[in-house]
């Protein structure tokens, strides 16, 4: 079946009208979870906001405390509060927030966020920016006013620099220090590559952070901190499905059906497939270092048990990666289909998640990453 075998009906001008509509479709959807978002409504923001009121009032420290934090986001008149997690350089970005109401700064802070992500992106791929403006993966973490933008134009950030600027490359890689576990594979991915300023420079960045955090907040902040690792600990630990469900890894899909010691070796086995992803890429596609970097990134979504979908908006630069290389090279058989499905699969793997009972997310990842590995920089054949 050559139409789903070669997919001729996705021209160019086919996709370009579908993602502009694609586009305008999802500023509606962005509206309504602004609604929802907003008291009596809940929204995992009311964690930032109430980190950035408590910080701009000079009382760091409170950002942690999850009594002060209850009292004032619940004073929004939302019936939902949310524990503060991210690390104190991260509150430098909050400050701002906490300086404006509630619904101002959510707008704020989902269209700078999404500003970000999408001019970097769009500087990456600038033949394919209608699919940058419309990829789902961005609309999920726009929804959810979290932090998916901001680490995803981090990411992308990095991935489009390391074969031109080190540095930046670099220093994007030590500025996702505000979330650190989407950063696990850059010492391998940078040290396998012999991107040695990259590594240096990511060192110094997160030295920097931390180091202002301490100078700026306070030991106070940084010891409270540390305390709410036992709330992160917490919602990992906590047996609930429905919070499994809204997570992206094979951890959290095996840890409901076949307990505990399954989902720990199903994690341990993603986590050695992301390493030994970040330990050859650089080796497996030469000079084509943006190769190697959508390589990594793919595998970045398999490399830790706590990953949520609104985490994935890097996904975007391996997923038009191949696009590219399918423009340039030429698409594989079923490659536009299967592309077409990866581009919507981080919201439609989420929106289908209760539905199923599973979401089907770490699939879809191991699948984005098996295009990419076989995507080598020399000797693929065109297919028409």
């Amino acid at each position: 079946m050559d139409w789903l075998r070669r997919a001729d009906w996705l021209t160019h001008e086919r996709v370009r009208g579908y993602a502009l509509l694609l586009a305008l479709a999802s500023l509606g959807l962005v509206a309504i979870s602004f609604w929802r978002a907003m008291p009596p409504g809940t929204t995992d923001f009311l964690a930032f906001w109430g980190a950035g009121q408590v910080t701009a009032a000079g009382e760091p420290a409170a950002a942690y405390d999850l009594a002060a934090q209850q009292q004032v986001q619940t004073s929004t008149g939302s019936p939902g509060w949310f524990a503060f997690v991210n690390p104190p350089p991260f509150l430098f970005a909050l400050v701002p927030l906490g300086l404006l109401p509630l619904p101002i700064a959510w707008i704020v802070w989902v269209a700078s966020t999404w500003g970000a992500w999408a001019w970097v992106s769009v500087r990456a791929f600038p033949r394919l920016w209608p699919l940058v403006l419309a990829y789902p993966g961005a609309l999920i973490a726009a929804g959810h006013a979290q932090t998916g933008l901001l680490t995803g134009a981090l990411l992308v950030l990095a991935a489009h620099e390391l074969p031109r600027r080190q540095v930046v490359a670099g220093a994007a890689v030590g500025a996702l220090v505000i979330k650190p576990h989407l950063a696990l594979l850059a010492p391998f991915w940078l040290s396998a590559g012999g991107k040695w300023r990259a590594f240096v420079a990511a060192g110094l960045v997160v030295a920097a952070l931390l180091g202002a955090a301490w100078l700026i907040f306070g030991s106070d902040t940084m010891l409270a901190y540390t305390g709410s690792w036992s709330a992160s600990r917490q919602l990992i630990e906590r047996p609930d499905p429905d919070f499994m469900l809204r997570m992206s890894t094979i951890f959290s899909q095996l840890r409901p059906h076949l307990g505990d010691f399954v989902a720990l070796a199903g994690a341990a086995c993603s986590a050695v497939l992301a390493l030994a992803v970040a330990l050859f890429a650089p080796q497996r596609f030469g000079d084509d270092a943006s190769g190697a970097s959508a390589a990594i990134l793919a595998a970045t979504a398999l490399a830790s048990p706590y990953l949520f979908s609104y985490d994935l908006p890097f996904l975007v630069f391996p997923t038009l990666w191949l696009v590219i290389q399918g423009l340039e090279r030429g698409f594989r058989p079923y490659e536009k289909l299967g592309l077409t499905l990866l581009y919507f699969a981080p919201y439609a793997t989420r929106a289908a998640a209760f539905p199923l009972g599973v979401n089907l997310m770490p699939l879809a990842a191991l699948a984005l990453l098996g295009l990419v590995w076989t995507r080598t920089p020399a000797g693929t054949r065109k297919h028409r």
